[in-house]
């Protein structure tokens, strides 16, 4: 799998790329700031990139801005945003264009290697991969108006497991419940977010893309 890194913290840099090369990645390149990561994507057309939110000149949210760049250029293109910080202003942007494909990870999480290389595959496989610690954020600025809160507690732990990006049988592991339960509590999301059948939508995501989006 053909990967493009983007952080202007060298030594981090070098070793996301020491880290997925003997994963088994092809890092096409390693860049250290947004223009470079551009140029980077157009010449090796990655099937996956991963992205640090605060790049040169400013340090703010010039990776963002990159990342959103690039998959409106090269729309198969898989990102995965890492951040020392949780920025929850991320998602509307990011996601904007749909939820595919797209994952915010702490850069905290990159230690755990297993973890950090099993969100990349999801991500390029098209799932998402969303921060625990995003999650429960954006989950303390609820609005009392908001779909989300016709929710039980028990089906916005569902939705939260959901928008990390995993499957039914990990969230089953996660909240020690059986996978009848968890698909009866994903049915339950759907009808109260007013998720109706259709093929032109995967409801998953669109479910994860409006608790994402509306924090």
């Amino acid at each position: 799998m053909r990967i493009v890194i983007a952080e202007d913290d060298f030594l981090l840099r070098e070793g996301l790329n020491l880290v997925l090369q003997g994963e088994g990645f092809e890092v096409v390149a390693t860049v250290g700031g947004p223009e470079e990561f551009l140029a980077a994507v157009e010449e090796h057309r990655p099937e996956i990139a991963v992205v640090d939110v605060r790049m040169p000149p400013t340090h703010t949210d010039e990776g963002i801005k990159a990342a959103v760049a690039a998959r409106r250029a090269h729309p198969g293109l898989a990102v995965l945003v890492l951040s020392a910080y949780v920025e929850q202003s991320f998602a509307t942007d990011l996601l904007a264009d749909g939820a595919r494909s797209v994952g915010y990870l702490l850069k905290e999480r990159v230690g755990r290697v297993d973890a950090f290389v099993e969100a990349l595959h999801r991500v390029a496989q098209g799932g998402t991969a969303i921060d625990p610690e995003v999650v429960a954020q954006l989950f303390a600025q609820r609005r009392a108006d908001d779909p989300v809160e016709r929710l039980t507690p028990r089906e916005k732990e569902v939705l939260s497991v959901m928008a990390e990006g995993l499957g039914n049988q990990a969230i089953a592991q996660r909240l020690f419940i059986t996978e009848n339960a968890v698909h009866k509590h994903i049915r339950n999301i759907f009808l109260k977010l007013d998720l109706t059948p259709d093929d032109q939508t995967d409801r998953r995501v669109a479910a994860v893309l409006h608790y994402l989006e509306r924090s």
